[in-house]
């Protein structure tokens, strides 16, 4: 179809014609491209507008929530967790073993290195299954009526480990906080982190900083979370006032669509203490996209309305 009828078919549409948005942003972004790509008119209306430049650009790119750097590389992290071509790991482990002896002044056989290298990759491997499958084997039932997931994929045994190498100091480049660990150590902290009774997922995202950003603050001998026991009375009075209010409204409007908080109360609790965190860093306005479900619940117990 011609530019011209293009133009014709626009010209019979109303205002209100949905069709128009996306044709307009498009001509827009080839304004701001290139004003000559556009007929003078529209020449005339866009630079009436005085839209910065950038933004214009980077709008006509897709929505602010559209995911970046997707869909992921062949080459990266997430593909190379799946397909086991794990040899430019090992090189990179066997390159820094190397320079670590050579630095301490030990001599090591090229069978040692070998055998130090591939234990140091098959801890990775290890660990990489911990972040990837870990929330799979969470222990999400505090009654203890579902059974217990069989976790042998995530046994050191799967990765080549037996009982004789589970207090073997390994290299692995501190992953987990720590530059030389045993496989017992390892484990101890991979079980707390991602199949304690919180499940935590995250290898989807592509960004590799955001990744970073998360396991910097979960992973490690030092990242147990731990409720001091004023803590705990006050996470529970928080879900015992939450609860509450919850049966108060069943009560007072029963049959009323009231959007409730049930089996969600933990909100309550959570939501409090981002926000005195948040306040104590320096947040000063919070500004809250609230679901439908519990707004009644927050609304009193969180911001005291």
């Amino acid at each position: 179809m011609a530019r011209q009828d293009i133009n014709e078919a626009l010209a019979q549409t109303g205002f209100l014609y949905g069709g128009n948005a996306a044709y307009i942003e498009d001509l827009y972004a080839r304004y701001q491209a290139d004003p000559k790509s556009v007929d003078e008119q529209w020449q005339g209306f866009f630079g009436a507008l005085h839209d910065d430049k950038q933004s214009v650009l980077q709008n006509a790119k897709g929505a602010s929530w559209k995911k970046p750097n997707w869909p992921v590389a062949a080459n990266g992290e997430l593909v190379s967790a799946l397909d086991g071509n794990w040899a430019v790991v090992e090189k990179v482990v066997s390159d820094k073993l190397k320079g670590k002896a050579q630095a301490k002044g030990v001599e090591l056989s090229p069978a040692d290195v070998q055998q130090a290298t591939r234990d140091s990759v098959r801890a990775i491997m290890l660990i990489r299954a911990f972040r990837m499958r870990g929330h799979l084997h969470a222990n999400l039932d505090p009654l203890g009526i579902e059974q217990p997931k069989d976790s042998e994929e995530l046994s050191p045994a799967a990765f080549g480990f037996g009982e004789a190498d589970l207090d073997r100091k390994i290299f692995i480049d501190n992953v987990l906080g720590m530059e030389f660990a045993t496989v017992r150590e390892m484990v101890t902290i991979l079980q707390r982190t991602y199949c304690s009774t919180v499940g935590i997922e995250f290898m989807h995202i592509s960004d590799p900083e955001q990744k970073a950003w998360l396991q910097e603050r979960i992973e490690g001998p030092d990242k147990e979370i731990a409720f001091t026991k004023e803590g705990k009375k006050a996470i529970l009075n928080k879900l015992v006032e939450a609860e509450g209010f919850e049966k108060f409204l069943d009560l007072k409007f029963t049959g009323t669509k009231r959007f409730g908080l049930d089996g969600g109360e933990a909100l309550v609790p959570a939501l409090e203490q981002i926000i005195k965190r948040g306040g104590a860093l320096g947040v000063r306005d919070i500004v809250f996209g609230m679901a439908h479900r519990g707004r009644l619940n927050v609304l009193t117990q969180v911001l005291g309305k």
